[in-house]
């Protein structure tokens, strides 16, 4: 059978989804896409669903890509009316925003180059504002971005990032950070952003809660990074709540270096 692959841009709001990956008798973004999809070509039609960043309980998303494998006779039906019909038959709290066919070397999760990510923290003594709670951690201690971002500059490069990874078995936690660095916004929210080839689960939040801990003061610019040195996951890190982080962005090389890209990041992960 003849198919067609999709790349989908994805946003969500996290607060009631555990997560991307489909879970039993839990709500996450990959069961509700792909029941909206089962809906529109039936459950028999494998899509081999496959995400670039697989979120945690509580994280959103403003950039995440996945892609899906359709039968060419069922693009060709949907191809004019499928944004509108996954919006009419997903809940308000996840969107497809953009439906693009690709080519077959294209792979969501292995072809991208970089994640990047942002976590906002109000330090305001009255917190975030009400409309932003769910995506805003609000810290009761005064927050100096100068310290902030000295701590920042200490965990830049490519390092094994064990101290701040839940490790898994037979897989690396080396990582290689291109950009990390802390604005604040004219809303006078302190904003992170974090980006990277790939990140081991809960190592963004892990890596915020240390530079957290050096912002008000209660640690100095040079901790976080003598952590680097250890081989397993630090009992002093305190991992951030999850409602403070979204994946806004996923890069990708050009068309004709899918393959390659893949290929490369396979083996590494190997």
């Amino acid at each position: 059978m003849d198919t067609v692959r999709l790349r989908l841009d994805v946003s969500y709001d996290g607060a009631d989804f555990s997560g991307w990956a489909a879970q039993p008798a839990r709500r996450t973004v990959a069961g509700v896409l792909t029941e909206a999809f089962t809906r529109l070509v039936g459950a028999d039609t494998p899509l081999g669903l496959t995400v670039a960043g697989r979120t945690d309980a509580g994280v959103h998303a403003t950039g995440q890509v996945c892609h899906v494998d359709l039968p060419a006779e069922a693009w060709e039906q949907l191809r004019a009316s499928l944004l509108r019909r996954l919006a009419a038959l997903m809940p308000p709290d996840a969107r497809v925003r953009a439906v693009t066919e690709v080519p077959a070397t294209f792979d969501a999760r292995f072809s991208a180059t970089f994640r990047r990510y942002e976590y906002r923290v109000a330090d305001t003594p009255w917190g975030p504002e009400p409309l932003r709670r769910h995506d805003t951690l609000g810290w009761v201690r005064p927050l100096d971005l100068e310290l902030l971002n000295a701590a920042a500059a200490g965990l830049l490069g490519e390092h094994d990032y064990a101290a701040y990874c839940k490790r898994k078995e037979h897989a690396t936690t080396v990582r290689a950070i291109t950009r990390l660095d802390w604005r604040r916004d004219p809303d006078g929210i302190c904003v992170a952003t974090v980006q990277a080839d790939a990140f081991c689960q809960s190592m963004v939040r892990s890596l915020v809660g240390a530079m957290l801990a050096v912002g008000d003061g209660r640690r100095t610019p040079e901790w976080p990074a003598t952590l680097l040195t250890m081989r397993e996951r630090s009992s002093e890190v305190t991992v951030a709540p999850a409602h403070g982080l979204t994946l806004v962005a996923v890069g990708y090389p050009a068309q004709d270096e899918y393959a390659t890209r893949a290929e490369a990041t396979r083996r590494l992960r190997a």
